[in-house]
């Protein structure tokens, strides 16, 4: 039986002024309903102690549209608006789940500006996208790589960063990617030095994206500081700001979606290591680069593309001490500063590598938690994970 899995294709369109116009609007009437449904939950709860579903703010949105203030709201189409409601519905029942925080009210600058159309809503023939309200002429999307054969969307969601670019996401079910199995198993140990290094001695290299762009963004920056405050050239130099920082962030992901699609189709188990990045990010000394390594996305797209590849993913407790145990006899070394890259076992008198050791360890790690549940976290009274420092 073929396994079949939800993929996201974005693809960048040019919109037309008339477009881009309709769109913006778009999304800040999904942004006000967001709003009021969750100032409406909220003021139900705490005068009245009544709970509102998706149903009942559905209901109010109706209500909104008829009234001389909110009548702007029937100018764009409802399908984004009722799916502004559904992901905060979605967004509370995640709440009581504790997969996440309250609800928040969505800010007009820091929001994503975004909006998701449904089948009722969009058209997509012979490679024409066209969507409600704008259907007078298709969408000059860019197809950078075409959709699977047959494949028909079954939502399309439209979205503007931060740097002025448009971009559309069509989700699709598509057969999930297959790979011949392989017998490998690799340790995976994140650093700062080395990106990332492999149980098999292999390293990715760190490429800085962020400080080798250092330049560039503090000189765009301080353009943008000399700028008056709502004028048309400091929104040129926002944009200009926004343009590098976009740049930046595209290299990373590109880089991180090439090394983990080798990994996924090399090896059939991949083992990490749980990493408490916003716990590092408090180091002021080496926040900037734990941020411009970006190990969270790196673990993202590795879950995701493991389970499309079916492959075995294993997470190792973060308090494992991984550097400092000998991956030849299991001796535990004393504290180990950071400066330390090499160093060498006084139980069996071997040399290592600070992180090709730490990715042997993790291998034998994974295995042991895989195949009966071990306990690889410290016992009491040993050294914590404060002085296992990468």
């Amino acid at each position: 039986m073929v396994r079949v899995v939800e993929r996201g294709y974005r693809y960048r369109f040019y919109p037309t002024p008339a477009q881009a116009s309709l769109l913006t609007r778009t999304f800040g009437c999904v942004r006000l309903v967001y709003n009021l449904g969750l100032q409406a939950r909220r003021d139900a709860w705490q005068q009245r102690q009544e709970k509102l579903g998706y149903g009942a703010t559905s209901a109010l949105l109706t209500g909104w549209k008829t009234t001389a203030e909110l009548a702007f709201l029937g100018e764009v189409s409802c399908v984004p608006l009722q799916q502004a409601l559904r992901h905060l519905d979605t967004a509370y029942q995640k709440f009581f789940k504790g997969e996440c925080r309250f609800p928040r009210f969505k800010s007009r600058k820091r929001s994503r500006r975004s909006a998701e159309f449904t089948a009722s809503a969009f058209t997509y023939r012979q490679g024409e996208l066209r969507l409600a309200k704008l259907m007078g002429a298709p969408l000059a999307v860019v197809w950078s790589r075409p959709l699977p054969e047959g494949v028909v969307p079954s939502t399309v969601t439209v979205s503007q960063d931060r740097a002025g670019r448009w971009f559309v996401s069509l989700r699709c079910e598509i057969p999930a990617a297959t790979a011949p199995i392989a017998e490998k198993v690799v340790g995976i140990d994140a650093g700062l030095n080395r990106l990332l290094t492999f149980s098999t001695g292999e390293a990715v290299e760190n490429p800085r994206q962020k400080r080798r762009a250092r330049q560039r963004v503090a000189q765009a920056q301080r353009e943008l500081a000399r700028k008056e405050k709502g004028s048309r050239n400091r929104e040129k130099a926002r944009l200009k700001v926004a343009r590098v920082h976009a740049q930046v962030a595209d290299r990373r992901r590109d880089m991180w979606h090439q090394v983990t699609t080798r990994l996924v189709r090399e090896n059939q188990t991949l083992v990490i290591e749980d990493l408490a990045v916003r716990n590092m990010l408090q180091n002021h000394t080496l926040a900037r680069a734990i941020s411009d390594a970006s190990w969270g996305l790196f673990r993202e797209l590795l879950e995701y593309k493991a389970k499309e590849y079916g492959r075995t993913l294993i997470v190792v407790p973060r308090w494992y001490p991984s550097t400092r145990l000998c991956s030849h006899c299991g001796m535990r070394a004393r504290r180990m500063d950071l400066s330390v890259r090499v160093w060498t076992c006084i139980g069996c008198d071997i040399r290592h590598d600070r992180d090709v050791n730490a990715a042997r360890n993790l291998v034998a790690a994974g295995l042991a938690v895989s195949a009966c549940g071990a306990d690889v976290r410290p016992q009491r009274g040993t050294t914590s994970r404060a002085g296992d420092r990468r």
